[in-house]
C-alpha cells in the first residue's frame, strides 16, 4: 500500500522542492521581535521534519532486490535532449534520508543564531532543496546545477554568519570548488556531443573510447576530488569548519563533503571504467596519504573544530580507498561509511557547538574535567568518539571493515597502510575527548557550566540511536543497497571486457601484416 503511495504522484519532486516552500513563507512573514524570529523557527523546523516524513513515505515505498531507479520523473527541459529526470536507487537514496534526517537537527542546532535569521533559515532551505537535487537528479546538466548551485547558500551561511575570518574561508570555499567543477562541465559538453545525450541511464549503456574516458575522468576527478575532499586540495575544509556556525559545519560535514564521494559511485566508476582502471593507483595512493597524513595534522591541533575538520579528510580517504577498489564489500563499506561519517561527524561538530556556546573558545587547553560539571554531555561526547574510532558496535565500525576487507582483495600494501589509519584515529580522537572531558576543573568559568538543555538532548538523541543501529544491525541499510551495488560492479567489468574484445583485433593487425610481408 505504501509502494503504491510512492509511486502514485511525483513523490521526489515533492521531497526535492518542499523546503523551497517553507523558504517562501518564511519570506512572506512580516515583522519584527521575538515573536517573529519564533515563527521563522517554528516555519523552518516543520518544514524540514515534513519533508523528513515525506523521504520516509519514499523509503518505505522502496523495493529492495531491484537495481532500477524507482519512483522515476521525466519530462522535457531544454530541447528534446536536455530533461527534467529523477530518480532514486539503492544507492542514492540512502543520501536522500541522511540529508532530510540531518536538517531539522542543523534548524533546532541554529537556535544560537539571532542575525538576521530569516535569511539563515532561508539559506539552509534553498541549500536542503539543492542537496537533495544532487542525489535526485538523472541528467548529467540537471546534476551539475543542483551540484554547483548548492555553492551558493553555503558561501552566505559560512560568510554571513561565521567567525572573524569567515570572508577568507568563503572565498576559499567558493573559488576551490567553484574552478574544479568547471572542468566538470566542460567535460558534460563533450559527453553530449559524443553520446548525444546527457541522460544518466542511456549513458551507463554507452561506451566511451578507452582515450576517451581518461581525459573525461580527469575533468570529474577534478570537481569531485575537492568535493570530498582529497589530499592535496583539501585545504580548504579546515578553514570552512572553523569559520561555519555549528549547523553550517554539521551539514558542511554531514552531506556537501558526501557530493563528492557520491560522484565517484554514481559516475566515474559506471561511466569511465576503463580510466578509472587507470587511475586507481593514483587513488590508492593519495587516499592512504590523506588518511596518514591528514591523521597526523590532527594530533597536533589545539582547536576542537580544526581537529575534527581533518579528522573528516581522514575518513574520506578511507571512502575513496573502498570505492576503487573496485569491489562489492569496498563499494557497501564507501557507501555505509559516507552515512555514517555524516552522523558521526555532524554530531561531533555539535559536541563542539554545545561547548562553545558556553565558553565562547574551541580551544581545546581551555576545557578539562567537564565530566563533573556535565556528565550527559560526557557520555554524549564519549559515543560518538567511540563510533569515529570505529568500535564495533557502532556506525564506524562496520563502513571501515568492508572497506579495509574490499580493499585487501586489490592491494594488501594499501590496506597495511589505511589501517594505520585506525590507530592515528583513536589516538588523536582519545586525546581530544581526555583533554576535554576528564581531569580536574582547572579553570574557574568551567564550573558553572550547565549540562545538556532538552533542546540539545533532543538534537543529539536521534543521531545516538542512529549510529548505534546502523553499527548493530547493517543488514537492514546495506540490503537496499545490494542490488545496486551489484549491477554496478557487474556493468564496470562487461564494460571493461567489452573495451578490451574491441581493441584485440586492432592490436592483432599489425602483426598479421608484418606476417604477410615476411
Amino acid at each position: 500500500m505504501i509502494a503504491d503511495l510512492a509511486q502514485g504522484w511525483p513523490i521526489l519532486s515533492v521531497v526535492t522542492f518542499l523546503p523551497l516552500v517553507g523558504a517562501l513563507l518564511i519570506l512572506l512573514t512580516r515583522g519584527e521581535g521575538e515573536a517573529t524570529e519564533r515563527s521563522i523557527r517554528s516555519i523552518a523546523l516543520i518544514t524540514t521534519i515534513v519533508t523528513f516524513l515525506v523521504s520516509l513515505i519514499l523509503w518505505a515505498g522502496f523495493r529492495d532486490g531491484t537495481a532500477e531507479f524507482q519512483f522515476v520523473e521525466k519530462h522535457a527541459w531544454i530541447g528534446e535532449t536536455i530533461t527534467y529526470h529523477m530518480g532514486v536507487d539503492g544507492i542514492s537514496i540512502l543520501f536522500v534520508i541522511l540529508t532530510t534526517f540531518l536538517m531539522p537537527l542543523c534548524i533546532l542546532a541554529s537556535d544560537v543564531i539571532h542575525t538576521r535569521v530569516k535569511e539563515y533559515m532561508v539559506a539552509f532551505l534553498v541549500l536542503e532543496s539543492l542537496m537533495l537535487g544532487v542525489f535526485c537528479a538523472l541528467d548529467l546538466v540537471l546534476f551539475y546545477l543542483f551540484f554547483e548551485a548548492g555553492l551558493i547558500p553555503m558561501f552566505l551561511i559560512i560568510g554571513i554568519w561565521g567567525g572573524p575570518r569567515r570572508i577568507y574561508a568563503t572565498f576559499k570555499f567558493f573559488l576551490y570548488t567553484l574552478l574544479g567543477s568547471l572542468l566538470m562541465l566542460l567535460a558534460i559538453i563533450a559527453i553530449y556531443l559524443t553520446a548525444g545525450t546527457t541522460d544518466v541511464v542511456e549513458l551507463m549503456k554507452f561506451n566511451f573510447p578507452v582515450g576517451m574516458q581518461y581525459w573525461l575522468w580527469l575533468a570529474f576527478f577534478a570537481s569531485f576530488a575537492v568535493k570530498v575532499p582529497m589530499w592535496p586540495v583539501h585545504t580548504w575544509l579546515p578553514d570552512a569548519h572553523v569559520e561555519a556556525p555549528t549547523a553550517g559545519s554539521v551539514i558542511l560535514a554531514g552531506v556537501l563533503l558526501k557530493m563528492g564521494g557520491y560522484g565517484f559511485i554514481r559516475f566515474s566508476l559506471p561511466l569511465f571504467p576503463d580510466a578509472s582502471v587507470y587511475f586507481a593507483p593514483l587513488m590508492f595512493g593519495l587516499s592512504v596519504v590523506a588518511i596518514i597524513y591528514t591523521s597526523l595534522v590532527a594530533l597536533v591541533q589545539e582547536d576542537m573544530k580544526k581537529l575534527i575538520a581533518y579528522s573528516s579528510v581522514a575518513h574520506m580517504g578511507f571512502i575513496t580507498l573502498g570505492t576503487f577498489s573496485f569491489t562489492e564489500q569496498g563499494l557497501q563499506g564507501a557507501i555505509i561509511q559516507m552515512i555514517s561519517h555524516g552522523i558521526v561527524s555532524g554530531a561531533l561538530f555539535l559536541c563542539v557547538g554545545v561547548v562553545y556556546d558556553r565558553l565562547h573558545t574551541r580551544e581545546i587547553a581551555r576545557y578539562g574535567g567537564l565530566v563533573n560539571r556535565m556528565p550527559v554531555y560526557a557520555f554524549t561526547f564519549m559515543l560518538f568518539t567511540m563510533a569515529t574510532v570505529g568500535l564495533p558496535g557502532t556506525s564506524g565500525f562496520v563502513g571501515e571493515f568492508l572497506i579495509l576487507a574490499g580493499t585487501f582483495k586489490a592491494s594488501t600494501v594499501a590496506t597495511f597502510f589505511a589501517a594505520t589509519g585506525l590507530i592515528l584515529g583513536a589516538a588523536y580522537s582519545l586525546y581530544l575527548y581526555r583533554r576535554v572531558v576528564f581531569g580536574e576543573l582547572v579553570h574557574a568559568d568551567l564550573q558553572d557550566m550547565e549540562d545538556l538543555n532538552w533542546r540539545e538532548k533532543v538534537t543529539f538523541l536521534p543521531l545516538m540511536l542512529t549510529a548505534l543501529w546502523i553499527g548493530i544491525y547493517p543488514t537492514y541499510f546495506t540490503t537496499a543497497t545490494d542490488a545496486s551495488v551489484q549491477n554496478l560492479i557487474t556493468q564496470f567489468h562487461a564494460k571493461i571486457a567489452a573495451n578490451a574484445a574491441a581493441a584485440a583485433p586492432a592490436d592483432a593487425a599489425p602483426e598479421a601484416g608484418q606476417g604477410t610481408g615476411n
